[in-house]
């Protein structure tokens, strides 16, 4: 949580509001991210509820576009895959529902193409003689990244038998 600023005294709640309405428009934002920030400014619950009911209301918070945004974002320009985009949704406390549909944003083939890319360059990118370490250390560095264990096994067995 964020180390409250004493320069945040008395902040009414229309300023807050004002304040929370940019934050939102400036980029999608989960309501975990919001309340974190609210309270970080010293809102009381009360106040802290009026704002979030507003900003629902007024569409600057939907989650469900949170969700889409962030696996689109975090797939296109992380390379990060389905497993890890899941976890950090989760982290952000968004719903299974929420999950299902950001996942559909991610399409299946451009999915499958950015793991071999991705495989294949780490694949080049070591130097190791040993192919089981070899194999370790780029299943080591998908799976970190979040792709599922049974596609990335898939694709190390590609991998091997093309050298």
């Amino acid at each position: 949580m964020p180390v409250p600023n004493p320069a945040h005294k008395h902040i009414s709640v229309q300023e807050a509001l004002r304040k929370m309405e940019h934050y939102c428009a400036y980029q999608d934002r989960c309501h975990k991210e919001v309340v974190d920030k609210l309270k970080g400014m010293r809102m009381i619950p009360q106040a802290i509820d009026t704002i979030m009911a507003h900003l629902i209301q007024e569409n600057y918070l939907n989650e469900e576009r949170f969700a889409q945004s962030f696996a689109r974002g975090k797939f296109n320009i992380k390379k990060w895959g389905k497993n890890r985009i899941v976890n950090e949704l989760k982290t952000r406390q968004i719903s299974r529902f929420n999950i299902k549909s950001a996942l559909k944003e991610i399409n299946e083939e451009d999915y499958r193409d950015t793991l071999d890319e991705l495989a294949k360059k780490r694949w080049e990118q070591l130097q190791e003689p040993n192919i089981q370490k070899k194999k370790k250390k780029t299943a080591d560095y998908l799976l970190y990244r979040g792709w599922e264990s049974h596609l990335v096994y898939e694709k190390l067995m590609e991998l091997v038998n093309q050298d």
